[in-house]
């Protein structure tokens, strides 16, 4: 049974389930979740603790198979964890999750936890047996365009506010901008002001002084941001890259690869294909699916000449070569080939594509 993190309190009020399996990439709430789990089990006098964790192809199943059946010695109900880092079980470990679910007594409860997993994971029969058996939760990072609702959420749990209105707003706004993508330290944020400051409302001079900028960003994020025309959120994420020693060689890949999906939609688009053939063959999927098709409209095929004709040469810069009428600093060079695209997915295509 699928289960959204929020709803766990409540679920664990009710009822206990003999499989609980937390899969996703974000550590905060993982950790939540199962803390959340542990605890509860503990109350329900599942008292006797083994923890299994999964290393490699050649792991011995039969440890885990067998704790799921033994008798506890003290007569406490057993609570076992299953660790596996990597998401991969391998085949026999496709074939013991499967029987231990189908064995799984009333008397034992399961903890699984997993990595973010594919879609072949996630339709494949052991994780299908675990989602079967009990409830599954997948944690997610929290969107930039959630995060203010979320840090207020939070703040509210510790007895504090914002003020309403557009100060409150502002004061979330540079809270979240501080704390992009890293949700762990966004969670310590909170608790240094629960220390610093008392329960009621905290202002934006309050949350300035004390909110370390501990923002971490990644290319994936930076690709939504340049195709969602958000110029500031682009440029401090650059920023953020660079000051984290990201290689610039890399994050001119993501960007050179969105522009030459682009030109590859508008290409398609102009021979008359439908755009969602278009979409699949530029290799462009989910949540970029949009954005694309927002960007792609806005461009004619010299407009996608252009903007890889700038990838090219910043392509050059990144790896030491000159261009005269382009900054010899290949991060100078990356933020002005990422205007152009993010300008231009703003639509102020006047300006971008006159680089």
């Amino acid at each position: 049974m699928q289960l959204r993190a929020e709803a766990l309190p409540q679920h664990l009020a009710k009822s206990l389930a003999k499989v609980y399996t937390i899969h996703g990439d974000e550590p905060l709430l993982a950790q939540e979740a199962a803390d959340l789990i542990r605890a509860t089990a503990k109350r329900q006098g599942f008292t006797e603790r083994q923890v299994f964790t999964v290393q490699g192809a050649y792991f011995d199943w039969a440890p885990v198979l067998a704790a799921a059946q033994a008798m506890s010695l003290f007569a406490d109900r057993q609570f076992i964890e299953i660790r596996i880092p990597t998401g991969k079980p391998g085949k026999d470990g496709s074939e013991a999750l499967q029987r231990y679910c189908e064995q799984a007594p009333d008397d034992v409860l399961t903890l699984v936890t997993l990595p973010r997993l594919d879609k072949t994971q996630l339709s494949s029969a052991w994780f299908t047996a675990l989602d079967q058996t009990g409830v599954t939760l997948r944690v997610e990072p929290v969107e930039r365009q959630r995060l203010p609702v979320w840090l207020a959420q939070r703040l509210k749990a510790q007895g504090q506010q914002v003020a309403e209105g557009a100060n409150g707003q502002q004061a979330l706004a540079f809270f979240a901008d501080r704390v992009e993508g890293n949700l762990l330290a966004a969670h310590q944020e909170l608790q240094k002001l629960a220390l610093l400051y008392p329960a009621g409302e905290i202002s934006l001079e309050q949350i300035q002084a004390a909110v370390l900028d501990v923002a971490r960003f990644d290319v994936f994020k930076l690709s939504e941001a340049v195709l969602s025309g958000q110029v500031a959120r682009m440029l401090r994420m650059l920023d953020g890259l660079a000051a984290e020693g990201e290689a610039a060689v890399l994050v001119h890949w993501t960007v050179a690869e969105d522009i030459r999906a682009l030109a590859r939609i508008r290409a398609a688009l102009d021979a008359g294909r439908p755009l969602p053939l278009a979409l699949r063959e530029a290799r462009v999927w989910g949540a970029k699916e949009k954005l694309m098709e927002r960007v792609a409209s806005r461009l004619d095929a010299a407009d996608c000449a252009r903007l890889v004709g700038a990838a090219q040469t910043v392509d050059g810069i990144a790896k030491g070569l000159r261009h005269p009428d382009w900054p010899l600093d290949a991060w100078a060079a990356l933020r002005r080939l990422a205007l152009m695209l993010t300008e231009t997915a703003a639509g102020k295509t006047g300006i971008a594509l006159q680089a």
